[in-house]
């Protein structure tokens, strides 16, 4: 599907449908076989909450906006997009299967994995009718009695056993994200979970192979990635975000939605004890009221609790889903949230944990412009897409745009 010089000069593009943001990311394949983002664009999302859509018709016009301004910039007309997905209704659980060998002298063929994996799965009959798959990800294999196995093709043995985890999502959902991005004028190439394509983004495979959680705090959740030997292990979505320390900034200052982003983004801190008493902002009032002098400290101690109790969750969810001793590489932060100063120091204090801001660092030939945790989802469904995940069933359509004539000079724009 996605092999070989076929590739060349074709580009994909991720659609990041996030509750604060709509963010589209067109990429290429370079002649020497690195992806290059040759489109950014980013637009106000209206018609999420908490990931899912409640209001289509803003959110139509959010993905027109977004795409238009990628297609300019990029030089393409887009077709087809492969779209990120998170939320509450996301669910995953494990599953196990086994087969016997067809043929013991050949060894374990992919055919045999194929059958394996389907044995794994829960049947039709069994299968919520309300749950809709996203993506069915083998973790380990076992050949007789040898476990432990990445990959059994060619290993010989009488019986194969996989290990597998399935992500699922509310099939009316999931529906109404594919609508709006069809509404918009758009093929679906695939579904990809938000916090997978993130961890594709900023994760390092030693992190993967140790152990290690990834959250991508969005707007309006935070999701939450467990990696151990490689393998996504346990996914979750907890009920927090960057919307609500905003609100908690709107409220104790009695100032706008809006005059609380900007405030939490140029004056925040999650940790008060770095802040100086005599440190002093302007904020504006509600409804022409004018603009008021505020103590930086102040804004830190309405920030830092709320940073505590999101980690509070992170942790419990962590305990709850029996990975405290796996994540031994610690925590992996991505999103805009992650760039709050202070945000590392509190995690660290309240889990006991490493922990590091993600940023991009999967591709070749991008700037700065890009590698900030704010675009990790959307370049991770880059990445995902060319790059699917070793084994993985996650129905990827792998559909391709061709460039027009003045691609190499748009690309000039990015490098």
């Amino acid at each position: 599907m996605r092999t070989g010089a076929g590739k060349k000069g074709r580009i994909i593009v991720g659609l990041d449908v996030g509750t604060t943001k709509i963010c589209c990311i067109v990429s290429a394949l370079t002649d020497e076989g690195a992806i290059d983002v040759i489109g950014l664009a980013v637009s106000p999302s209206r018609g999420l909450r908490k990931g899912v859509v409640v209001n289509i018709e803003s959110t139509v016009e959010s993905i027109k906006k977004a795409v238009e301004e990628a297609e300019l910039m990029a030089g393409v007309q887009v077709n087809s997009v492969y779209v990120g997905i998170a939320g509450s209704h996301i669910t995953g659980f494990n599953s196990r299967g086994y087969i016997t060998i067809r043929n013991e002298d050949e060894g374990v063929t992919q055919a045999d994995k194929t059958r394996a994996h389907e044995k794994a799965k829960p049947s039709r009959e069994t299968f919520p009718k309300d749950r809709e798959e996203i993506h069915t990800l083998p973790q380990t294999y076992t050949v007789d009695d040898q476990d432990g196995i990445k990959d059994p093709l060619g290993i010989c043995g009488e019986r194969l056993e996989v290990d597998i985890y399935i992500i699922t999502g509310a099939k009316m959902t999931v529906q109404n994200v594919k609508r709006s991005v069809q509404r918009a004028g758009l093929d679906v190439a695939g579904v990809i979970l938000q916090p997978l394509a993130s961890s594709k983004a900023v994760l390092t495979s030693e992190e993967t192979e140790l152990g290690v959680a990834m959250v991508d705090l969005g707007g309006g959740t935070a999701d939450l990635a467990i990696y151990s030997q490689g393998s996504l292990v346990h996914t979750a979505v907890l009920p927090i975000g960057g919307n609500h320390f905003t609100q908690d900034v709107a409220v104790g200052f009695r100032i706008s939605q809006a005059e609380a982003e900007k405030v939490k983004v140029a004056h925040g801190s999650a940790m008060s004890a770095a802040v100086g008493e005599d440190e002093m902002f302007e904020a504006l009032g509600i409804g022409g009221r004018p603009p008021r002098s505020v103590s930086r400290k102040a804004l830190a101690e309405i920030l830092e609790p709320r940073a505590e109790e999101m980690f509070e969750l992170v942790g419990r969810e962590i305990r709850q889903a029996g990975h405290e001793s796996t994540v031994v590489a610690g925590l992996v932060l991505s999103g805009g949230t992650a760039l709050l100063p202070g945000i590392v120091d509190v995690a660290e204090r309240v889990l006991d944990l490493p922990v590091r801001v993600g940023s991009p660092c999967n591709l070749n030939g991008l700037r700065r412009i890009v590698k900030s945790p704010i675009y990790a989802t959307a370049v991770g469904l880059i990445l995902e897409a060319w790059r699917p995940s070793e084994g993985e069933e996650s129905g990827l359509e792998g559909t391709w745009q061709q460039p027009r004539n003045f691609f190499h000079r748009i690309k000039e724009w990015f490098f």
